[in-house]
């Protein structure tokens, strides 16, 4: 029998207030999946939310292993894959892109492709269809991206001051990406589009060089934030926060969890959060998920 690897993905936060499908951040929560060629497809589940994984074959890791096979035209074996996930599922924090990139990587080691990093982040970026979560998963820390007009992605790893801190509360509902994104304009006005491009800019300054003054600010939005305040319960209020040490939240991804940035020794500020979603008739838990400073990392099991 084969020996296994051992593979562990990231989860990620996207948009991070005005970086709307550029900027993502990878968390220190993981999917963990150890997998060997087999003689036939078998998948075990564990860890949070497992009994929403699928253990057949229509499973988003497995189905990402096949696509990028049937790109380079090669054949996939079939596979023992042991999935071990600590990422909650349709809270926006990556729980897919987690996939997608694990399927990518488990197909360029058993095909034997020796992709690097970049190609890695270019095919799984392809597969999602936008880049900021993806990008995290393979570089980790904080990263800025985008497609290029010839469709391959670029991104930039950034490094968060010592002086800040995030925290991720998550609610106790779920909230499809599909249906986020369902609300949505598809087009925004020119001052809105030089609204997001100003505080873009300020954000990625602030937290690399740790100014606090320029949040709230620096967070602040116009192409997502107001259009989703009616699909998460306490959002417009969370958005407004003000505390000693809190320089403001954003929605996760598409939402429903909340990203939180505080300058370091006041982590307590994710409580306030907790509080609000409580108001509004719904428990929540604060992650302790710091930045994760690797992307996926590959292993050879023991």
């Amino acid at each position: 029998m084969t020996a296994a690897t051992i593979l562990r993905v990231p989860a990620s936060s996207a948009n991070m207030g005005p970086g709307f499908d550029a900027l993502g951040m990878a968390l220190s929560v993981y999917l963990e999946c150890r997998f060997r060629a087999s003689d036939a497809l078998r998948i075990t589940v564990s860890g949070r939310d497992a009994d929403s994984i699928p253990v057949t074959s229509d499973n988003l890791i497995w189905q990402t292993a096949l696509r990028v096979a049937a790109d380079v035209h090669g054949t996939l074996p079939p596979i023992e894959l042991d999935i071990r996930n600590d990422i909650p599922l349709g809270k926006g924090l990556g729980s897919s892109a987690a996939a997608l990139t694990a399927g990518v990587v488990i197909a360029d080691r058993l095909l034997g492709l020796g992709w690097k990093p970049w190609r890695v982040l270019d095919e799984a970026a392809r597969i999602e269809g936008h880049p900021d979560n993806v990008a995290a998963c393979v570089l980790g820390s904080i990263v800025a991206s985008a497609i290029d007009g010839g469709g391959v992605a670029r991104a930039v790893r950034l490094e968060l001051s010592e002086r800040f801190g995030v925290g991720v509360v998550v609610p106790d509902f779920v909230l499809p990406t599909s249906t986020a994104r369902a609300v949505l304009p598809d087009c925004y006005s020119k001052q809105d589009a030089i609204f997001n491009v100003q505080r873009g800019a300020l954000l990625i300054a602030a937290l690399t060089t740790g100014t606090t003054a320029a949040f709230p600010t620096a967070l602040e939005d116009r192409m997502h934030h107001p259009y989703r305040c009616a699909l998460v319960p306490g959002l417009d209020e969370i958005l407004k926060l003000r505390a000693p040490g809190l320089l403001g939240c954003a929605l996760s991804g598409a939402g429903p969890s909340i990203l939180v940035f505080f300058e370091k020794g006041y982590e307590q500020v994710c409580d306030l959060v907790r509080q609000i979603f409580a108001l509004h008739g719904h428990a929540s838990e604060v992650m302790t998920a710091a930045i994760a400073q690797q992307g996926y990392e590959v292993r050879e099991a023991d």
